[in-house]
């Protein structure tokens, strides 16, 4: 947990000033909320006007500084533009995380737990708690905003976690904005955050009369759903293995898209589109069973805006040769101020057994789109093996075993 001190600091004096007022600390006429540098100082400055509160008072302000010091990073930052661009609420003018955290505890208290979670799930994106699952495009548009269908996810959620269905549960659904990092192009992302009652704990606290009593405290867990519908892409984040956000990834086709075939889990990893700006030697061992692989199109982005797709031209010639030739140093290989977005691999095997030749197609966007060549859970593990030997995808983020519980 991050300590607050630093992001009293680092608070603007009238949003920092503000926020203690609205929590019912009342400062002098004469105190200094800016402070000499605003260092130590201010940090026991304001220890000392707590003192006023009652303790149960003190414990609370001080996890609510806590908890907003965990959120002032990048992520927390990103987080915030994220929920707040789907709320249109306007942070422009702000002065930094610590001025955003404090306005949205100040006047937008249910956003800040949004943007709690959104960090969380972010923080877990790729982890251990967290899946991607893919689904095929069939031009139908999901039921994300159908009551009923959400009641329907709701309700398969207890008897996902196996709990009594009388356990209490509440579905928060919002939108937030993704911004590509190379586009700037915006997406809405509908997305979910479910509070389920959990199984009750009993724990030992101190009690009105000062001394130990055994009490039972009621949990409250959470899954979290973010619907990419222009993709075709929803993240869970729940806690329980794959097997139960495989169950979760059912139930949401179910629901919301009924037409689908089912999804199938992808990993997000960020890959590495550079290895394409020359034509690459892919490495093949002879057990891979590999007759050809090629480049079949390049997408290429131009900073400031412009857009260009190369495809492969025939059996005769690559993309790179095309390139060269059709725009030699003009080339978006070669010019500077493009970007490569997104490359498309087609690696064909050789046939076996009397079979006919295949071919697996992958297409890799920036920052960590990566489709899937085929259905086959085989194929899926052949193919990324394969891109990782090739360099083509970052090492997987480090694990985060963390699950929040309120």
């Amino acid at each position: 947990m991050a300590s607050f001190s630093g992001f009293i600091r680092k608070s603007p004096t009238e949003r920092l000033r503000r926020f203690f007022e609205m929590r019912g600390v009342c400062a002098s006429d004469d105190f200094d909320w800016s402070s000499e540098g605003r260092g130590t100082a201010l940090v026991v400055s304001i220890e000392e006007l707590l003192l006023s509160l009652t303790d149960r008072q003190q414990d609370a302000l001080k996890a609510e500084l806590d908890h907003l010091a965990s959120l002032a990073d990048s992520t927390g930052l990103l987080s915030a533009e994220q929920i707040c661009a789907g709320q249109r609420i306007d942070l422009e003018g702000l002065d930094g995380v610590q001025d955003v955290l404090l306005m949205l505890a100040i006047e937008h208290s249910q956003v800040l737990d949004r943007v709690a979670t959104q960090a969380s799930l972010m923080r877990r994106t790729g982890g251990k708690n967290w899946s991607a699952f893919q689904f095929d495009d069939d031009g139908i548009s999901w039921a994300l905003e159908d009551e009923a269908a959400r009641g329907a996810f709701l309700k398969d959620t207890i008897a996902i976690l196996d709990l009594p269905d009388h356990r209490k549960r509440e579905a928060d659904w919002y939108a937030s904005i993704r911004v590509h990092p190379i586009t700037g192009e915006e997406t809405k992302i509908v997305q979910a955050t479910i509070y389920v009652e959990e199984r009750a704990e009993s724990e030992l606290a101190f009690g009105p009369a000062e001394t130990l009593e055994r009490q039972i405290v009621q949990k409250v867990l959470e899954v979290g759903i973010a619907c990419n519908a222009n993709e075709r892409i929803v993240e869970i984040c729940a806690r329980g293995g794959k097997k139960v956000r495989d169950e979760y990834a059912k139930s949401f086709a179910k629901h919301f898209a009924p037409h689908a075939e089912s999804p199938i889990e992808t990993p997000r990893r960020e890959v590495l589109l550079e290895v394409f700006r020359k034509a690459k030697d892919f490495e093949a061992e002879p057990a891979d069973g590999i007759e050809r692989i090629e480049v079949s199109s390049l997408d290429f982005y131009a900073t400031g805006g412009g857009f260009v797709r190369a495809e492969k031209r025939g059996e005769d010639e690559t993309v790179y040769q095309f390139l060269e030739r059709r725009f030699g140093n003009h080339s978006p290989l070669r010019a500077g101020g493009w970007q490569i977005l997104a490359a498309t691999l087609r690696i064909v095997l050789a046939p076996i057994d009397g079979q006919r030749r295949r071919t697996l197609t992958v297409t890799l966007r920036a920052p960590n789109t990566t489709t899937l060549p085929n259905k086959t859970e085989k194929d899926r593990h052949f193919v990324f093996a394969l891109l990782e030997r090739w360099g083509i995808l970052a090492p997987p983020p480090e694990v985060i075993d963390v699950i929040k519980v309120i």
